[in-house]
């Protein structure tokens, strides 16, 4: 009766780090990310960025499915996020093309990360409506990672217009309605 006791209770500790789990993944992704840019591996980079965004959007599965929505997991997640979808996609883009701008490149590097922190803040302060106000940031390092792909065929100028948007657009007021 004592093991069953035990085992019961191991099944019930890692059911309720499951999503913590899958959190701390998409932030070990994100840091991995950051490492391959440092070291020019931008499509690694890009690679990591995108399934991060899976392990976040799993996690957030998991948690609800097995009803163990936490505070913690709300905190842990938007740390996560903000260097999965905010550093790891800005420190991309800067590397590939917003370097060329000189200050104004890194102002608006840092400018983006900088909405990116305060949309999650601004999440985790507000009651769950059923709504997003402003670009959630999984959406906007998704789009940002994304341009990425489009550096050969745009101007530069471009990628740094479509950062300083993005950028605004998680700041802004205009509601999403979650899915």
């Amino acid at each position: 009766m004592l093991l069953s006791e035990v085992v019961d209770q191991t099944v019930r500790k890692l059911k309720s780090q499951t999503a913590n789990l899958l959190t701390l993944t998409n932030l070990s992704l994100g840091g991995f990310s950051i490492i391959a840019t440092f070291h020019h591996q931008l499509n690694l980079s890009l690679l990591l960025i995108f399934i991060a965004a899976l392990t976040d959007r799993l996690d957030g599965m998991a948690a609800r499915r097995l009803n163990i929505e936490s505070e913690l997991g709300k905190q842990l997640d938007s740390m996560s996020d903000i260097i999965s979808f905010g550093v790891a996609p800005a420190l991309l883009i800067y590397t590939a093309v917003l370097n060329e701008f000189s200050f104004p490149g890194m102002f608006f590097t840092i400018f983006y990360i900088g909405c990116g922190a305060f949309r999650l803040a601004r999440f985790n302060i507000t009651e769950n409506t059923g709504f997003f106000t402003g670009l959630p940031i999984t959406a906007a390092g998704c789009l940002l990672t994304i341009s990425y792909l489009a550096i050969p065929v745009i101007p530069d100028v471009l990628v740094l217009f479509i950062t300083v948007i993005l950028s605004l657009l998680m700041i802004s007021s205009f509601t999403l309605k979650k899915v």
